[in-house]
């Protein structure tokens, strides 16, 4: 007999987060399988997994019913609710918002009450007993007693039946745990006496039964719980997975009703995802009668800007094409509303840039979106909009990254909250949070989960291996860890939580809380909806990308201190275009914080491709991607520029067509696909392809490494093309270039958006290297390299950079005129006026009292000018004050002031790398490091300081009492040596500041009248005088690491230069002259690990001394056996041999030793690190300091003696090297 149909209805996907244990695409495969009716999603307080499920059953002809689990907060039993029409699902969507709105981010807040609001039309089923997620069942809750339970589940039954009559279930499930017959009668008979029926259901966890093992780990995670501690938190047994239907059918024989009602329920439920209709808000048209018309007249507008001379003719018919198709897909409400949000941002001062498959067309152009000239480069307007393809365009537009939240809001402000939302992204599990939370959830120690962790690559999904298991000394046979590796690896990918997109906004015209729910996002006045941008392409409801980019924000700044310094007023539109100075600099791979080419990749690329144009920067921005290596068109296309190669263009045979045909589409790239849209060209115009057909097959690459469909078209495109008369060698040939676009390749458009933003940047980097350096300090956190590597290379193009002061910085870095060269952090502000007392700790200064010395340097020197003025006034010499205050130098002046001269212009000071461009910077000015660098500063902070400094801040005291800002911000500034203009080093002012009243200072808010506080000020006891110790440099260099991430002083490897020269290390500025092939070592801080996906394996390390930058290459084998090293270490030494290609130099490493123990001997020069834990001790040292520093001597001959020696220096050493730059990971 054949079981009666049945449908799971209450099934939870891992959507749930932390609850399900399987991917909704697992539970519809089972459920297909299986023969099930249907499926019914039901994740809690969501629809966040119902996309993807639909998406997948569409695929296998199943049918998906669409639902949510309703848990309150006010003690009502969990409901089941599906929508039975779109008005329905509205409502529901209307019901999660509100519940989402009023809690935090991921909390949903409801009641009964919200469900009695939004519920009509909506079916029900209340489920018996506590969470269905965990173990706690009807009769076995210890929290509530059964008996009010029970109560409440019959209140809360016969409530619903009175406000949704006909609409209500009993949801019934066998627990197995051995009273299932009991309470089946119960549920029965409870569902009779209230007038609902019993609906069967399995209340799903996963779609088998071997998922149980990951959702008790999941429960666990959930509840911050080790499994052994976990007890009823975790469901009792394994079967909560999909049941085939004649199990559910023989579970249920005694109450067949409660399974034929599924199909009563079905029958009343038509809502589908497919009836969503997404309607784009009408914009505003003023006098124009529709907004086509309007886009028409703001095209027409925009083309008599950008072409005064007349609009081009190739330009003419490509606008007429392209707003005759948008007209008949009634896209101009799109145009219209991406036009007024990049109107916005300019009225505003931001700047904005279109970028991707919208910079094909020539509306956009037009219209001010996107800055690719259609005049200037052939595009493909079928990749932006097809016809045929009938899907909604995508506009990604770039803006400043500090100011996009002023776009964000102002959209927000525009449509409301109601009609306006951030699309979400799915934070899933990567391999190292796997094993970090699988590992607590195990009962690991902290230390095995770490240890195991660090073993895995950044992001990497990339298995750990036994290896890797011995080498942090556990057992890989021991079956706990086994399975605990196991678990880990079947949770990646699993979603952790929703966080918002980057930029990407969905805008409606009618309520889009109708459409998906909405939730607070973790940042203030952001709200997202629930879907990715997946699910939004897969319902086909158009996006906005309102992205963040940091090189505008540079860009812009860069503008602004241009205008301000050097008096020039450029934008990305006025900048001279194909400078040669430009390209010379690229060639060399000069490139550092220059946009998308200072990678690693991208410098070793510079010097091979030579860029000489701006489409050789399009080239650059597109070649170095996965997408042509992996289709080998890298090699071809070097060896074609560089004359190694003939450039050859196949052709059809006569009769199919010219024989140039190729050579139109691939004539720019010498015969050499790189770009998608000529992937697309090549099947229109060798293989016959229909323009959509082509962009299938672009839909194909993008999406091959998740479903693999690119294989599809390798028939009709190769044999389209013999059938034309090509080869069918170059017609597989080009297939399989075309194929490697599915490891991610540019489309043309957006590599010529970007290659603007290169060009800009490296006009700046290279004319005017002071502006581009400040600009870049000033926006970040960006790009590829910490600010320490950013100054490095300022100093190296000839500009000054001093330090941050409190009397001469700001909260931006800024510009100074260079004027005399002198160490200025020597130096105090000029005196107060004769008539106005002086203020200081002592309130009146005596006339006469200051000693007046001569400033010196580090040498005792005197230096033979002063720096530039506070207000316009000429500073003094500076000042030795009394308690602390003043005049007493320490450490040594920044290699900046000491070995730059007295020239006026930074072309005189390059470095020899960089001689030959001389002649093309334009520089005058230094940079002044801003207080923003110093770590734990604020901007309110800055702005205060900024605010009251008048004539500038003659004492420590003085800023305190004038800021009124708190005693350890004062030990912040100290800490970064930011008092040097008032005569005080950083130790004396440490000793300063930490003698302040740790309550508020005067200007603060401290509830006293002034009066009093200013006799508790003029009664403090004088501090007695202190000869403080000067602080060695080393010891000021790991400070500034520390509070400054950067150091004017000195590099770190200076001070280890004996000993990385015993370990046969050469200084890297020597590698250029080094004869290629031969073995050596290099030593240095760890910059950059880059392992690029297209690599296979392959990781590239920068590392740095104090002379220069070597970059190290280290294969698979190599990487495998230093593993270790190669990811934890901050200092290593490499060795290996030594290649150099076209002036491109790497060491292939063969051997890495991490030397980050010897960091802990940077202020080993006879001084105890720890000198000033007492500070009492300093004036009146007891009797055992001399002692201690001989001992911390001997240990650092110890070390560079026998570096196996570990015990306190291993402490020493993560104390010291976790205040030093930390290498950043990139793919």
């Amino acid at each position: 007999m054949m079981a009666p149909p049945y449908a799971e209805l209450a099934a939870a996907t891992n959507f749930s987060f932390l609850r399900g244990a399987s991917h909704p695409e697992e539970l519809v495969d089972r459920a297909a399988a299986l023969g099930l009716a249907a499926l019914g999603i039901a994740d809690r307080n969501s629809l966040a997994g119902v996309v993807r499920a639909h998406v997948a059953a569409k695929e296998r002809n199943l049918r998906i019913v669409v639902g949510t689990r309703l848990v309150f907060c006010d003690g009502t039993p969990d409901i089941l609710a599906w929508p039975q029409d779109r008005a329905a699902y509205g409502r529901l969507c209307r019901l999660l918002t509100v519940g989402n709105r009023r809690a935090d981010k991921g909390d949903c807040r409801l009641t009964l009450a919200d469900l009695s609001e939004w519920g009509e039309g909506i079916l029900l089923a209340v489920v018996p007993g506590g969470s269905s997620y965990d173990g706690l069942s009807l009769f076995g809750e210890k929290k509530t007693p059964a008996k009010n339970k029970l109560s409440l589940l019959e209140t809360t039954l016969r409530e619903l039946v009175r406000r949704f009559p006909g609409a209500v279930h009993l949801a019934a499930r066998f627990a197995y745990d051995g009273d299932d017959r009991r309470k089946l009668a119960f549920q029965a008979d409870l569902a009779a006496r209230c007038g609902t029926p019993l609906l069967a259901i399995n209340d799903v966890l996963y779609h088998a039964p071997g998922r149980r093992h990951l959702q008790d780990v999941v429960s666990c995670i959930r509840n911050h719980t080790p499994i052994h501690k976990a007890g009823l938190l975790l469901t009792a047994n394994a079967e909560r997975f999909l049941k085939p239907p004649a199990e559910m059918a023989r579970l249920f024989r005694n109450y067949p009703e409660a399974i034929s009602q599924i199909s009563i329920v079905l029958s009343h439920i038509s809502f589908s995802l497919d009836e969503l209709r997404y309607a784009y808000p009408d914009e505003p048209t003023g006098t124009d009668p529709t907004p086509q018309a309007a886009l028409i007249r703001l095209t027409e507008e925009g083309a008599r800007q950008r072409y005064p001379d007349g609009t081009p003719n190739k330009v003419r018919h490509l606008i007429e094409y392209e707003i005759k198709l948008i007209g008949e897909l009634d896209y101009a409400p799109y145009f219209l509303t991406v036009h007024d949000i990049v109107r916005f941002a300019r009225a505003r001062g931001i700047l904005a840039q279109g970028r991707g498959s919208a910079a094909n067309s020539a509306v956009c152009f037009c219209l001010g979106i996107t800055e690719v000239d259609p005049a200037r480069m052939d595009l493909l307007f079928e990749r932006f909009i097809s016809a045929e393809r009938r899907e909604p365009p995508d506009i990604d537009v770039d803006f400043e990254h500090e100011r996009r939240e002023e776009v964000i809001q102002y959209i927000y402000e525009k449509y409301g909250r109601a009609r306006a939302g951030l699309a979400a992204t799915v934070t899933s599990y990567r391999a190292r949070s796997a094993v970090r939370e699988v590992g607590k959830a195990f009962g690991l120690s902290e230390d095995a989960v770490g240890g195991l962790a660090g073993a895995i690559w950044g992001w990497s999904d990339s298995a750990i291996t036994e290896t890797d298991v011995r080498r942090r000394g556990l057992d890989p046979a021991d079956a706990a860890l086994a399975k605990m590796l196991a678990l880990s690896r079947e949770i990646v990918g699993f979603p952790r939580h929703l966080s918002q997109h980057v930029g990407g906004f969905v805008i409606t015209r009618d309520r889009l809380d109708e459409t998906v729910p909405i939730q607070n996002a973790a940042m203030k006045d952001r709200t997202v909806v629930e879907w990715d941008k997946d699910d939004l392409d897969a319902l086909g409801i158009l996006k906005i990308d309102v992205l963040g980019l940091g090189m505008l924000t540079c860009v812009r700044k860069a503008f602004d201190m241009l205008r301000r310094h050097y008096g020039r007023d450029l934008t990305l539109a006025t900048i001279p275009a194909e400078d040669p100075a430009v390209y010379r600099m690229l060639q060399r791979a000069d490139s550092i914080g220059v946009f998308q080419v200072e990678s690693r990749a991208q410098m070793t690329m510079l010097p091979r491709l030579k860029p000489a144009n701006f489409y050789d920067l399009v080239i650059e921005v597109a070649i170095v991607r996965p997408g042509p290596i992996q289709g080998d068109m890298v090699h071809p296309y070097l060896r074609r520029r560089q004359g190694l190669e003939p450039v050859a263009f196949p052709a059809p045979s006569p009769e199919h067509g010219p024989p140039d045909e190729l050579e139109k589409v691939l004539g720019k790239t010498l015969g050499v696909p790189l770009f998608q849209e000529q992937a697309m060209r090549i099947a229109i115009v060798a293989a016959g392809f229909t323009p959509s057909e082509a962009d299938r097959l672009r839909r194909a690459m993008a999406t091959f490494r998740r479903v693999g469909t690119i294989g599809t078209f390798q028939a009709k495109m190769v044999e389209g093309m013999v059938r034309r008369g090509y080869d069918r060698d170059f017609a597989e040939r080009c297939f399989r270039q075309i194929e490697g676009f599915g490891e991610y390749g540019f489309p043309e458009s957006h590599a010529a958006s970007f290659a603007l933003l290169v060009y800009a940047s490296a006009w700046l980097k290279c004319h005017y290297p002071d502006v581009f350096a400040a600009a870049l300090l000033n926006s970040q956190p960006m790009g590829f390299y910490a600010p320490a590597q950013i100054v490095r290379d300022a100093i190296e193009h000839g500009v000054r950079v001093r330090p941050v002061d409190i009397n001469l910085s700001g909260w931006d870095n800024t510009l100074e005129p260079e004027g005399p060269d002198t160490p200025d952090e020597h130096l105090v502000p000029p005196p107060p006026s004769p008539s106005l007392p002086r203020k200081g700790g002592e309130g009146h200064m005596p006339p006469g009292d200051p000693e007046i010395a001569s400033p010196t340097d580090a040498a005792g020197q005197g230096m033979s000018e002063m720096p530039a003025t506070i207000g316009d006034a000429e500073p003094p010499p500076p000042v030795r004050g009394r308690d602390g205050e003043g005049g007493r130098e320490g450490g040594a002046a920044s290699p900046d002031f000491a070995a730059h001269g007295h020239a006026r212009s930074a072309a005189a000071r390059l470095h020899p790398l960089h001689a030959d461009m001389r002649a093309d910077i334009w520089s005058d000015h230094a940079i002044r490091l801003g207080l923003r660098q110093i770590k734990g500063i604020g901007e309110e902070e800055a702005r205060l300081i900024e605010e009251k400094r008048g004539a500038g801040y003659d004492s420590l005291r003085d800023l305190w009492l004038r800021t009124g800002l708190p005693a350890r911000t004062i030990e912040r500034l100290a800490d970064a040596d930011a008092f040097r203009s008032i005569g005080l080093d950083r130790r004396a002012a440490l000793w300063a500041a930490r003698g302040l009243d740790r309550g508020p200072a005067a200007g603060g808010k401290t509830g006293r009248l002034p009066l009093f506080e200013a006799a508790d000020h003029a009664e403090l006891r004088r501090e007695p005088d202190v000869d403080l110790p000067p602080m060695p440099l080393g010891e000021q260099v790991v400070n500034d690491y520390r509070f400054l991430k950067l150091s004017l002083k000195a590099h770190p490897t200076s001070f280890l230069r004996q000993r990385l020269a015993r370990l046969g290390a050469v200084r890297h500025e020597t590698l250029r002259a080094t004869r290629p092939g031969r073995r050596l070592t290099v030593a240095g801080l760890v910059l950059v690990r880059q392992r690029p996906g297209s690599a296979r394996g392959v990781i590239f390390m920068t590392l740095e001394d104090e002379t220069a930058v070597a970059n190290v290459i280290v294969w698979p084998k190599v990487f495998e056996r230093f593993r270790a090293q190669v990811i934890g270490a901050r200092l290593i030494a490499a060795t290996g041999r030594l290649q150099n290609e076209q002036n491109v130099i790497h060491l292939v490493a063969e051997r890495i030793d991490d030397l980050t123990p010897l960091l802990a001997t940077l202020g080993d020069d006879g001084t105890d690190l720890e000198a000033l834990a007492r500070c009492d001790e300093v004036r009146r040292p007891v009797p055992d300091i001399h002692e201690k520093v001989a001992r911390r001597s001997r240990l650092g001959r110890l070390l560079a003696d026998a570096p196996e020696l570990g015990g306190d220096l291993e402490k020493l050493a993560r104390a010291t090297h976790a205040v030093l730059p930390k290498g950043r990971n990139f793919h």
